[in-house]
């Protein structure tokens, strides 16, 4: 059987946005405010014992530092409900991103996004450099779920979110 393989680092990002993964949303109050950034880089299940969980997170988010500094943050596997806000989670406006969108800050200070598929609690276990992104090691200190919410996939060079 053959392969065509591409080498060039636009073509793999290009493929790679071919292979589907969960659009999570990382949120905790820092400063007295919500701060919250979306990930489709998200990972549950990295162990079990501990429960471990991770995310990459670009060199050049300006919002990661600050939610790095949290004790606790929320992590919300986002639900189709919400394909419509993701774009707006994701401005560059951080101070627009929560506008209208349900949330509920939790007594350890992460925020939680309503409707979503699952929520966790976490802290930052361990941070490791990998090229142009952080791999960010996440302790699972809580999970809840509601199955009936559908998880929101990202996939697709053109940038669709679908249904699971």
């Amino acid at each position: 059987m053959q392969h065509e393989f591409v080498g060039d680092p636009l073509d793999i990002r290009e493929a790679i946005a071919e292979i589907p993964s969960v659009v999570a949303a990382i949120a905790a109050r820092v400063a007295g405010a919500p701060v919250v950034m979306v990930a489709t880089s998200f990972t549950v299940g990295v162990s079990y014992d501990p429960p471990l969980a991770t995310i990459a997170v670009q060199h050049s988010s300006t919002t990661w530092p600050d939610l790095a500094a949290a004790p606790v943050l929320g992590i919300s596997v986002l639900a189709e409900g919400h394909a419509e806000q993701t774009r707006q989670l994701a401005s560059r406006d951080r101070a627009q991103r929560l506008v209208g969108v349900p949330h509920v800050d939790t007594g350890s200070g992460a925020v939680l996004l309503d409707g979503a598929h699952s929520w966790l609690e976490c802290s930052v276990e361990a941070v490791h450099r990998a090229g142009d992104h952080d791999i960010v090691v996440l302790r699972v200190l809580r999970f809840a779920r509601d199955a009936a919410n559908a998880a929101l996939v990202w996939h697709r060079p053109a940038r669709r979110l679908s249904p699971r």
